[in-house]
């Protein structure tokens, strides 16, 4: 795994933390929560983008490629999000994602698994 793979994995982690902490503070019932959580929602997708897929090969059964479509949904048509979905996502997607990138993130520090860092994967995918 490359560092910057490292440092996407590291930024993911970061979001979902951020989410949890904003519904500690409230629901996504309130404008500035629903607002904050879908921003990052937008930096978990953009990251995703940017992992190498057989990195991702590790995690399958995380759907990588509709995290990355949601981030393209609530970037581009921010008014045709449906509140239902950021509201699915928040309360039951987060956490097994969180727990897969956990995984990913510790299997950077096992011996043997670090790529040169400018090397890109030749299966490097727009996601």
């Amino acid at each position: 795994m490359s560092r910057r793979d490292a440092a996407w994995l590291a930024d993911i982690l970061a979001a979902i933390d951020a989410v949890g902490d904003y519904m500690a503070q409230g629901g996504l019932d309130q404008g500035v929560v629903y607002d904050a959580c879908r921003a990052r929602l937008i930096e978990i997708g953009e990251a995703v983008k940017h992992l190498d897929p057989i990195l991702l090969a590790n995690a399958p059964t995380v759907r990588w490629r509709a995290i990355a479509r949601m981030r393209d949904q609530l970037a581009h048509h921010y008014f045709d999000t449906d509140h239902a979905i950021v509201t699915y996502v928040v309360h039951e997607e987060l956490a097994p994602l969180r727990a897969a990138v956990a995984a990913l993130a510790e299997q950077a520090t096992a011996p043997g698994t670090e790529l040169p860092e400018d090397k890109p994967s030749l299966l490097q995918l727009d996601a």
